[in-house]
Order: C-alpha cells, then structure tokens, then sequence
C-alpha cells in the first residue's frame, strides 16, 4: 500500500471513531434514564433497541432505493460522498439531545439516537467493504480490526467522557447528582464534530469509487449469481451479524443492572469504568488482530501480538487513572488477555478459525459469569468482550468473500441485521425481569448467540472451499472480495 493508500485508510478509519463513542455512551445513558424516568429494564433498553434497530431501517431505504434507481446507490452517490451524509445524518439526530434534555423528554432523546443510527448505517454500508478493498484482499478482515482498534478508542473514553458530564466528575461519587440537562454540552459538540468530519471526508482522498470486479483467482463458479442472497455466505453471515451485535451490545448494556443487584447497590456512577472496561477489552482484541495487517517481519509480529493487547489494556487503566478511578481491582483482568493472545496465535490469521476459537471462548465466560458471583462473574462477562473483539471484521470479511459485484448490496444487508444489538439487548432486558430468569441468568441468551457463530465458523468455512476460496493460503490472494 503506498503512502497515498495509508492516508485514505487513515481518514476514513477516523469514522470508526465515532461509531464507537457514540454506542458505548448509549451504556451510560441507560441507567441514568432509568433512574431519573423511573424506567423498567426492558424499558430502559429501548435505547438500545432504537439505536441499533435503526441500521436495519437505514439498510432497507438503501436497498429501496438501489431498488429504485436499478443500480447499487453508493455506486451513484459515491463512497465519500455516502459517508459524508451519513455524518451529516448523525449530526442531526445528536442535535436533537438538547430538546431531549430541555424537556426531560425520553422519546425525543430515543428519536435522535435513531437518527444518529440512519446515520451510522450508511456510513457503515460504505466504510466496511471499502476498508477491505482498500488493500490485499488476504488482509481484509486485519485491516477491519485496526479499524476496530480505532472504533474501540472511542468506546473506551465514550463513557467516561459522558459520566462525567451526566455526574460533573469522572471520580465517580457514591452519590452522585444526576441532571439529564448536563448531556446537553458534549452531544452538541459531538454533533459539530460530526459535520467537521463530513467536510473533511467530502474534500479527501478517500476514493468515490472503487472496483469490485474479480481478479482471475477469485473467478469461481460461485460468482454471477446474480442477487447477494444467492450467496449461503452471505445469508449465513447475516444471522451471524445478528446475534454477535445482539450478545456484545446485550452483555454490556445490561451489565450495569447485574452490577447494581449482585455487588451490593453499586451506584450508576461507579460503574462507569466497568463499562469502560468492556468496551476497552474490545479494543485489545482488535489491537492484538491487526498486527496481522502491519508491514512487519514474522518474528515481529509474534512479539507484536504479546504486547499489543497489554498496551491498549494500558492506555485503559491511564484514562481512568486520570480520570481519578480506582484502578487497582483491574488488574486481574490481565488473565483473561493471556488467552486471548494465545486463541489469536492459534487461529494463525484464519477468519473462520479465530470465529470458532473466540465464540467457544465466550460461550465459556458466559458460564463462568452465571455460575459464580462477586468480581469472579463482572470479568467473565467484561471478558466477553475479548472474545467479540473481531468478530465483526471474521464475519464481515467470510459473508462477502466471493460477492464482487454484489458486494455492496450484501455488505447493506449485513448492515441491516445490526438491529440484533437492540432485539437481543431487548430480550435479555425482558428475561432479566426477577419474575422470570433475574439478571444473573439472564445471559443465557448470549451463550446461545455464541453456539451459533461456533457453526457459522464451521459452515462458513466447507462453503468458501466449495467456491475455491482459502484463507489459509493467504499468499494466493483467494481471499474473494
């Protein structure tokens, strides 16, 4: 990749950004809605449920008016210029937390996060193939998660940034004053932010157009089908982006609740840095993944995935020591980094294999946190997000591997199935109810998430090699994008 190419990437990485602090902060407006509304959970989760639902509704306007217009739109309009109003978008619906917060008014706030999601859908129908194609195809899915590591900077500082405007410290208090109209400030700003980014992605280098046509190897018998839904990667891999958005967004969001009745009353403002944590392991996955990306010798990368996680987990503990939280009860969650680096060297840069390996990682944290209580079962369900690290750019990566020309059309309907993040929020939110599962056994829902995406990697993985795809032979460039 030459200069040029690094720098295109660099900017349209920055998006990333944004969709990060922007969904991890939903974490944090949750409980002080439901506290301040005197919400149920399953109430309280609809601010997921907007949120992510909305890429759903962002898809199918897409897809209607690709529909429309009898040509795929972001080929019309542009990748650039696709992202640019999708940021435009998103400004728009951020604006509207100062009515919200004036007027106290939950539906008013729910609508602008759905606006800001119409937003993000469209951004996120045109960074992520292009992030794939902007490269060797081979590293497509490494390149996804340094643009994760990027998106997971945002959703570790996100909740700090709003619990300190929510409470007027990031030091959380033990009782601390909440005052909705203090959001006012930073979504404003986040919104002016928005509509800066939009200017500068109008005006950079990042490409209008890009080809999707195949290279000879990539000429299988599976291309030409004619409609993405012919493709069983695909349709599979949508399923799969369902129900990995829907346990990672179901498991923090919920989180704070589990806190809240199994450690003995923590405060919302407390838990602030735990939800930070979350979002935080995230990062250290993506990090840890994208050294496969690097122009670096072998030996280097080796050393480079030891060092990479424990690095983001240390730009972690530097945020929240800054921002004056105890940090000293964290440190045991250098255990769980340690198998995440050693299922990262295992899975040998192979998308479907890391699938596999993480999702029966996760399945196994999930037990651990319902069956143990106390610090035990708060880092097995915040090492859940170890283990959803890179699952979007494995899935992401093997569901349009070998579309071509229909690689916009699927990467819209992968899209699309981001509402799986509010469905399942949603039922975990439902289920958690004392009257039903409770909290602590609530999370049965993302071990069944996690049972899917094991035979998704497996599936996955005989379909591609039907269609002479092979990520294993990286060098042969069979990759399929």
């Amino acid at each position: 990749m030459n200069s040029t190419s690094r720098s295109s990437l660099g900017i349209l990485m920055s998006v990333f950004f944004f969709w990060g602090f922007v969904a991890a902060s939903n974490d944090i407006l949750i409980p002080v809605f439901k506290e301040k509304l005197n919400l149920e959970q399953w109430q309280s989760q609809m601010i997921s449920f907007a949120f992510y639902v909305a890429y759903t509704v962002g898809s199918i306007i897409y897809y209607g008016i690709s529909s429309v217009m009898k040509r795929d739109l972001l080929s019309g309009l542009g990748y650039k210029n696709g992202i640019s109003l999708g940021l435009a978008m998103s400004a728009l619906g951020t604006f509207m937390f100062y009515p919200a917060a004036e007027f106290a008014s939950f539906n008013i706030m729910i609508t602008g996060l759905f606006i800001v999601g119409l937003g993000f859908s469209l951004q996120q129908t045109a960074a992520n193939p292009l992030t794939i194609v902007m490269g060797e195809p081979s590293k497509g899915s490494q390149r996804l998660s340094l643009a994760g590591g990027i998106n997971n900077l945002g959703t570790t500082i996100g909740p700090l940034i709003v619990s300190y405007a929510i409470f007027g410290t990031v030091g959380a208090s033990d009782k601390p004053t909440i005052d909705i109209e203090s959001i006012k400030l930073p979504y404003m700003a986040l919104g002016l932010a928005f509509l800066a980014a939009a200017l500068m992605f109008k005006f950079s280098s990042v490409p209008d157009v890009v080809d999707l046509n195949p290279s000879p190897e990539e000429k299988t018998t599976a291309y030409n089908r004619g409609h993405a839904l012919h493709y069983p990667q695909l349709v599979l891999g949508m399923i799969a982006i369902f129900v990995y958005v829907g346990v990672e967004v179901s498991t923090a969001s919920n989180l704070p609740e589990y806190m809240r009745q199994e450690m003995n009353g923590y405060s919302t403002a407390k838990i602030a840095p735990y939800v930070s944590l979350f979002w935080a392991s995230l990062m250290m996955g993506r990090w840890t993944s994208s050294v496969g990306a690097l122009n670096l010798s072998d030996n280097s990368k080796h050393l480079l995935r030891f060092f990479m996680p424990y690095i983001a987990f240390a730009v972690f503990l530097l945020v929240n020591m800054i921002a004056g939280y105890d940090v000293s009860s964290l440190y045991v969650f250098g255990i769980p980094i340690l198998i995440l680096i050693l299922a990262d060297l295992a899975s040998k840069g192979n998308p479907s294999r890391q699938l596999f390996f993480y999702s029966i990682l996760g399945i196994i944290a999930l037990l651990v946190g319902m069956f143990t209580s106390g610090m035990i079962s708060v880092f097995a369900f915040i090492s859940v997000g170890l283990f959803c690290s890179t699952l979007w750019p494995c899935i992401f990566t093997l569901a349009i591997s070998g579309l071509g020309k229909n690689t916009n059309q699927g990467s819209g309907f992968l899209i699309m199935m981001i509402m799986g993040g509010g469905i399942i929020s949603l039922l975990q939110g439902y289920l958690a109810d004392k009257n039903l599962l409770g909290i602590h056994y609530s999370y049965i829902v993302g071990i069944i998430c996690f049972v899917y995406l094991a035979f998704y990697a497996f599936k996955v993985n005989q379909v591609l090699h039907k269609q002479g795809i092979n990520y294993d032979l990286s060098k042969s460039g069979s990759s399929g994008h």
